[in-house]
């Protein structure tokens, strides 16, 4: 089960997110804030974000640039209503960009390949230090 952080202000749409994506079988906590968001990832680790663009306090073009400072190994989902941002400069730092949908599979879909495709980092990672552990205790 993956740890998911949703960030929405719209508080309908937040809790459908939720409900879809915990019958997949995730986790899902809830901001509707930007800076609310940046909190709840101070106090615990997330295995992805989906972030709005609209969203008070810190909108979600400078939370991502905080969270992709703070939280490089962190993918994000841009998912928004606002195809323009798409070609910004900043929308790059997200691992995908979605435009949002009353069809939520897209959404699904990019986060279970975004999920695969970081478990399969974290264990090519794994495989990298266990030989290097064994390299240093053959040495010794």
């Amino acid at each position: 089960m993956a740890r998911l952080l949703i960030v929405e202000d719209d508080e309908s749409q937040r809790f459908l997110y939720q409900e879809e994506l915990q019958e997949e079988g995730h986790e899902a906590v809830l901001a509707k804030r930007g800076k609310e968001a940046l909190k709840c990832l101070e106090r615990g680790l997330f295995d992805l974000i989906i972030l709005d663009i609209h969203i008070p306090e810190m909108d979600g073009i400078e939370a991502l640039e905080k969270i992709v400072s703070r939280y490089k190994k962190t993918p994000v989902i841009l998912h928004t209503a606002y195809p323009e941002y798409r070609n910004q400069s900043i929308a790059s730092l997200a691992d995908a960009f979605i435009l949002k949908s009353s069809d939520l599979s897209l959404l699904k879909k990019t986060v279970k390949e975004l999920l695969e495709e970081k478990k399969r980092e974290r264990k090519n990672e794994d495989g990298r230090r266990t030989k290097t552990l064994a390299r240093r205790n053959e040495n010794s």
